[in-house]
C-alpha cells in the first residue's frame, strides 16, 4: 500500500488537485493499479449545492491512477516521474450524477494498449463494491526533452 504522503513522490499533482488518497495495490507486469480517494468537501471539484463531486470527474480519478502507475514504474527504475497528457476520454458510462462526500471511491485501471509514447487504459470506479463508472482514457507520456520544451514555452 502506498499512503497519501508517499504519493507525492510518484505523481506530479499537489494540494487539492491530488485526487488519490492511497494506492491499495499495483502490478507493474500486469500494468494495473487499484487506488482509493476519500471524497470530502475539500475536493477541488466539490459542488456544495449537490453535496458531492460530479461523476464526470471520474475520468480524472482514472487519469491520476494512470499517473500513479507510471510514477511507480519510474521510481522502480530510479528516475523521476514523467508528465503525461490526456489525449482522449471515451466510452465513459456513469450510473450516478455525484460522488457523495464521505464516500470512499475505488479506482481500478488496466493498460490495454501500448503504442509508446501513447497508452490506452480501461478504468472502472466502484462505491461500496458496486461499479458506478467505466471508461477508456488515452494518454501521452512525455519524454524529458518534450517536457522541457512544453514547460519553457
Amino acid at each position: 500500500m502506498i499512503e497519501h504522503e508517499e504519493l507525492h513522490s510518484i505523481v506530479p499533482h499537489r494540494n487539492k488537485m491530488l485526487l488519490l488518497s492511497r494506492i491499495i495495490d499495483y502490478n507493474l507486469e500486469g500494468r494495473t493499479v487499484e487506488a482509493e480517494y476519500d471524497a470530502t468537501e475539500n475536493c477541488l471539484f466539490y459542488d456544495a449545492a449537490a453535496k458531492g463531486i460530479p461523476a464526470w470527474v471520474g475520468f480524472e480519478f482514472i487519469a491520476q491512477a494512470i499517473s500513479a502507475l507510471s510514477g511507480i514504474a519510474d521510481k522502480a527504475r530510479g528516475i523521476p516521474p514523467k508528465f503525461g497528457f490526456i489525449l482522449a476520454v471515451s466510452q465513459l458510462q456513469m450510473t450516478l450524477p455525484f460522488f457523495e462526500a464521505g464516500s470512499i471511491i475505488t479506482i481500478r485501471i488496466k493498460e490495454t494498449e501500448n503504442m509508446y509514447p501513447v497508452y490506452v487504459f480501461e478504468g472502472e470506479i466502484f462505491l461500496e463494491g458496486k461499479k458506478v463508472l467505466e471508461g477508456r482514457v488515452t494518454v501521452l507520456e512525455l519524454d524529458k526533452e518534450t517536457e522541457k520544451r512544453l514547460l519553457l514555452k
